[in-house]
């Protein structure tokens, strides 16, 4: 729970570092490649190839493809149709896809899963639905890949993680997963960027190496390793924990409006669906649901 808590902090800056540094000023293919591009450099001087087979790494670096790569692709698209606040907003749906996917491939149905999940939408949507733009019905489309992506790469990690080497460190694996986002991000800047849009300043050029080396090199590792630790419940709810975050940096730094009573109310119904889901796992079923605690 502690990673997913402090990748939250992390994360709730990304959203207004793009919307307001990088959204239609740096061309988004070239953003997403260089982010994954710095983050695989982290961590493939720890890989170590022989300690898994090669179904292992295709597994990997398919689900880094997806949550990371594909999702990207998505996510810096939406910030050329919405505002950051609408982009934070048409997020609240990751849970939902998180705990129908994990029941999905665990071939059960978890109603009190698919509750707080409801839940943790209700309370996202109660800090931040202020109406929309005339482009919303695309935004909202392509938000939803993304949240689709990721939540597909979360609970495959999840997954995945409880089939490898209990010897082996998610940080001596953790290269395959942006191995396989870079197999993604580094032909569609190829095909489809635009170089006349590079990075012109100095402070792009920072921003992109905070998002790359922090946000996706050790944010996306500790995320997917808390993942493991907990269940779908808990990390479905988490995934929303980032929208209040992410409107109170919007406001002390970027002196953006938002409603404090609407936040803190929504903030409260997140607060309360992640204490239904901790005390429904309490029970015989929920203890069961909860992943062991994997490699350090």
């Amino acid at each position: 729970m502690s990673y997913l808590v402090g990748v939250t902090a992390l994360w709730a800056f990304s959203f207004s570092l793009i919307g307001v540094y990088l959204s239609g000023q740096v061309d988004s293919y070239f953003a997403v490649m260089i982010r994954i591009l710095l983050a695989t450099l982290i961590f493939l001087p720890l890989l170590r190839p022989a300690a898994l087979r090669w179904s292992a790494r295709l597994g990997l670096m398919a689900i880094g493809g997806l949550q990371l790569g594909v999702m990207y692709l998505f996510f810096y698209h939406s910030f050329l149709l919405l505002t950051v606040p609408e982009v934070l907003l048409f997020t609240i749906f990751t849970p939902l896809y998180i705990t129908l996917i994990d029941d999905l491939l665990a071939r059960r149905f978890s109603p009190r899963y698919l509750a707080v999940a409801v839940l943790a939408v209700i309370g996202a949507a109660v800090i931040r639905y202020d109406g929309v733009t005339a482009n919303y019905w695309l935004g909202f489309v392509v938000v939803q890949g993304a949240n689709l992506c990721f939540a597909l790469g979360q609970v495959g990690y999840r997954h995945l993680a409880q089939r490898l080497p209990n010897d082996l460190a998610h940080r001596h694996l953790f290269g395959w997963f942006y191995l396989g986002a870079l197999c993604i991000a580094l032909p569609a800047f190829w095909v489809l960027g635009d170089a006349a849009k590079l990075p012109t300043t100095s402070l792009q050029w920072g921003v992109l190496g905070w998002l790359g080396i922090v946000a996706s090199g050790l944010g996306y590792f500790l995320w997917n390793k808390g993942a493991c630790r907990v269940d779908a419940g808990t990390l479905a709810i988490m995934n929303n924990a980032l929208i209040p975050a992410g409107l109170i940096v919007n406001l002390l730094i970027w002196n953006r409006d938002a409603d404090l009573v609407r936040l803190g109310v929504g903030a409260l119904i997140l607060a309360g669906s992640l204490w239904l889901n901790a005390r429904w796992a309490r029970g015989p079923a929920g203890a069961a649901a909860v992943p062991a605690a994997t490699r350090p």
